[in-house]
This record gives structure tokens, C-alpha cells and sequence, in this order.
């Protein structure tokens, strides 16, 4: 019976996103809080307006903590919501209404400030979140107009009217130049993320459907060797039983010709149920163990038809590395990429397998000297029961299970190929080294 295939792997999170759109928001503000505190700086000192300065400040530093606050939760791995962001771009329209309102109010230039937080909630929010985003925008906007009448405690003071409107002239396109570049900025970063989220999401997708493939493939296999191994053995016997009543009879060899034929190829319509069904099902039973890289292309050699043609380039670190996954599937997936090679190449021409380190890997490539693929086979290749092989020679099935016990390992399987240069399989996967054996005290 086939073993049950493994639990396919859960999709990424759903708050995924929720977390990419807040870690780049938390970037802008730190970029809007950079730009708030150049602006008042040149307004209080360079312009010399009269601003209450330590109370603008002390609005800045709350801004920063929350900055610092937000971090520090994110770090911790919690869950982001849309409510989390929705929560966090109201309380940035409360801190900018009291930055306008101690700094010009509705004179201020920077109230286009309001419009980039607009325009950030509806690339972020929902839209029950956004609308009620523009509402309390509206109404802090509106507020403006009446604290500007507001009488400030001893201490504090406003700028004068001629300050005023002179300070709205001068820092119009400045705070255009603001508001539109942090927009640009922002959509464009956060719209690129998502695409390679997308991107990976696809990866995951199309990785879980070849999984799929692979499962249905072993109950396939196992219920037709199940199902036909009792019709095709009555075949065989009675075949053989006829072979014999018309050998007693003097019948002509050419009719028990036909017979015997009969009978090979029932055996090997039993020999392609049970290669499918081991294909399929032995890499889902198996049990994963660390195996060292040497001991892999060992095993690999050991039991490969035409292995003297092989040339290893196997440096001798590289041995002890260790591969963690089912032993003999992964030598069963390295053979049938050396086996490919062979039967790609003439038989006086060797076959190159080369073993070297790929960043925290090893990647293994097995170099052919055949025609190659031409780009249409090459962009086929690896497909469920495509082969460009002679019938009774392969069923289209080595790549396809290669690759996906590769992929389910954190590896990757590529093919390079073009017609008259041979064709080159690399295969990436993560290796670690053995840990030295602690030192016995003397």
C-alpha cells in the first residue's frame, strides 16, 4: 500500500500584508518627522518666526516614541490588521493637527500634510477605514479654523499676520514638493513589495499544485498495479498455457512467436506499474535523515548502469556536508539525472558531475555531451509524462519528482540547454556542516 503523501505547506499569512503597508508606512513617517523638524527649525531660527518651539518639539518626540513603540511591537512577531494601521494614520492627523495649529493653522502651507495621509489610507485601508479616515481629516482640517481664534496660555505666541501670509507664499511649492514626492515614494515602494510578495504567493501556489500532482499520482499508481495485477497475471498464465497446448500440437513457431510476444509485453506493462507506482510513492514514505553529500553520490554510483563514464568532481570538504531528506529518493533523483545524461550522450563521450559550494548550499551539476533541447522541448521539460525519449525508455516522470522533492527541500532544480551544446542540470540544495566533536577533558 502507498504511504500517505506528506501535509502540503500552509500559504504565507494573511496579515502579510498588512505588515509589508505598515513597515513602509513606519519608514515615511520617520522621513515626514526628518522633514517636520527641518521645517520648523528654519522656520523658528532662519525665518525667525515667533513658534512655540519646546511644545512643537515635545509633539515631534511623542511622534518618534510612537515610531520607536511601533517597532518594537512588530519585532515582536504580533499580528497586523488593517484596524492596526487605521489606529495609527488617525493618531499621525491628530499630531499634524496640533503642529498646524501652534504654527499658522490654516495659513500653513504644510496642510497639504493632510492630503498624503488621505492618500496613503487609500492605498492601505479598507474602505470602512478610509472613509472614516477622510471624515476625522475633515473634521481635524475644520478644527483648524477655530483653534486659530483660540487664545494661547502665557508663554506661548502665534505669528502675526504678515508673518503669516508670507510664510504661506513662501513655503507653497515647498510643501507641494513635500506632499507629492512622499506620495510617489511611498506608492511606488509599497506597490513594488507586494508585487514580490505576488510573485512568491504564485511560487507557493504552483509548488502546492505539483505537490498535488504528486499525491494523485501515487494513488493512481498504486490503484492501477492494484486493479490490473490480477487480470495481467491471468493474461500471462493463460498465455502460457496456450504456448504449450500449441507447442503439443505442432502448431507453426510463427503463431507461438506471437505468444511468447504476448507475454513480454504483459511483463512489461507489470514492470511500468510498478516503476510508477514506486516513483510516486517511495519519496512520500520515506523518512527524512541528514545524509552526507559523499555517501549521496556513493549510493548514486552504486547501483547506475555505465558508471565508469562518469567523471566526479567531488572536492574533499564538500563530502562531509550533510542533505537532510529521504536517503534513497535523493540518490534516486541524482541517478536519474546522471542516467539522463548517459542516454543523452554517445557512448564513447563521459558525463561530468560537479560538486561545488553556492552561497549556504551545494550545487551539483550534471553536464551531458548530447545535442541538447531545443527552447520549446527545454520549456517542457519537467512536465508530468512529457519525455522526448524512445517508448519503453522513460514515462516523463524523473524531472517532474525530482523537482518537486527538490522544491519541498528547499532546493531548486534548473536545466540549461541548447541545440548542438548538450544539456546542463543543475541541482541546488541546502547543506550544513558536521559539528566537531566536543573535546574529551584530559
Amino acid at each position: 500500500m502507498t504511504p500517505p503523501p506528506p501535509a502540503a505547506p500552509p500559504l504565507p499569512e494573511p496579515d502579510s500584508r498588512a505588515r509589508i503597508n505598515l513597515e513602509w508606512l513606519l519608514r515615511l513617517r520617520w522621513g515626514l518627522l526628518l522633514g517636520q523638524t527641518l521645517v520648523i527649525g528654519v522656520a523658528a531660527f532662519g525665518l525667525e518666526l515667533a513658534l512655540p518651539v519646546p511644545v512643537l518639539a515635545a509633539l515631534l518626540g511623542l511622534e518618534a516614541l510612537t515610531n520607536v513603540s511601533v517597532r518594537a511591537w512588530l519585532s515582536r512577531g504580533l499580528r497586523v490588521t488593517d484596524g492596526t494601521i487605521g489606529k495609527l494614520m488617525l493618531w499621525d492627523t491628530l499630531v499634524l493637527t496640533g503642529l498646524l495649529a501652534l504654527s499658522g493653522g490654516t495659513h500653513n502651507p504644510f496642510t497639504t500634510l493632510y492630503l498624503v495621509n488621505v492618500a496613503l489610507g487609500t492605498v492601505l485601508l479598507p474602505a470602512r477605514w478610509m472613509w472614516g479616515l477622510l471624515g476625522f481629516t475633515l473634521m481635524a482640517f475644520g478644527s483648524l479654523f477655530v483653534l486659530q481664534d483660540v487664545e494661547l496660555p502665557a508663554g506661548l505666541s502665534r505669528p502675526d499676520h504678515a508673518e503669516l501670509m508670507r510664510l504661506h507664499l513662501n513655503g507653497m511649492w515647498v510643501a507641494f514638493a513635500v506632499a507629492a514626492g512622499f506620495i510617489v515614494y511611498f506608492v511606488q515602494r509599497v506597490t513594488r513589495a507586494l508585487g514580490a510578495r505576488e510573485q512568491e504567493l504564485a511560487q507557493a501556489r504552483a509548488l502546492h499544485a505539483r505537490r498535488e500532482k504528486v499525491a494523485s499520482l501515487a494513488t493512481l499508481a498504486a490503484g492501477a498495479a492494484h486493479e490490473l495485477s490480477t487480470p495481467l497475471s491471468t493474461i500471462a498464465v493463460v498465455a502460457k498455457e496456450v504456448e504449450r497446448a500449441l507447442a503439443t500440437a505442432g502448431t507453426s513457431e510463427s503463431v507461438r512467436e506471437d505468444l511468447r510476444l504476448i507475454r513480454q509485453q504483459v511483463d512489461r506493462c507489470r514492470d511500468v506499474l510498478v516503476q510508477m507506482s514506486a516513483d510516486a510513492g517511495q519519496t512520500t514514505g520515506e523518512p527524512f535523515h541528514p545524509v552526507p553529500l559523499g555517501r549521496l553520490v556513493e549510493d548514486m554510483l552504486a547501483e547506475l548502469p555505465g558508471r565508469e563514464r562518469v567523471d566526479v568532481e567531488l572536492p574533499g570538504e564538500a563530502r562531509a556536508w550533510h542533505v537532510h531528506g529521504p536517503p534513497r529518493a535523493l540518490a534516486r533523483v541524482l541517478r536519474g539525472l546522471v542516467k539522463n545524461a548517459l542516454q543523452a550522450s554517445q557512448a564513447s563521450r563521459p558525463v561530468a558531475l560537479r560538486v561545488r559550494a553556492r552561497g549556504d548550499g551545494a550545487l551539483l551539476e550534471v553536464q551531458d555531451a548530447g545535442m541538447g533541447m531545443p527552447a520549446d522541448v527545454l520549456s517542457r521539460a519537467g512536465e508530468p509524462f512529457f519525455t522526448t525519449k524512445p517508448p519503453g525508455e522513460g514515462m516523463g516522470l524523473g524531472l517532474f519528482l525530482a523537482r518537486t522533492l527538490v522544491e519541498q527541500l528547499g532546493g531548486s532544480l534548473e536545466l540549461r540547454s541548447a541545440p548542438g551544446q548538450g544539456t546542463t542540470a543543475s541541482l541546488a540544495l541546502p547543506v550544513t556542516e558536521p559539528r566537531a566533536a566536543p573535546e574529551r577533558a584530559s
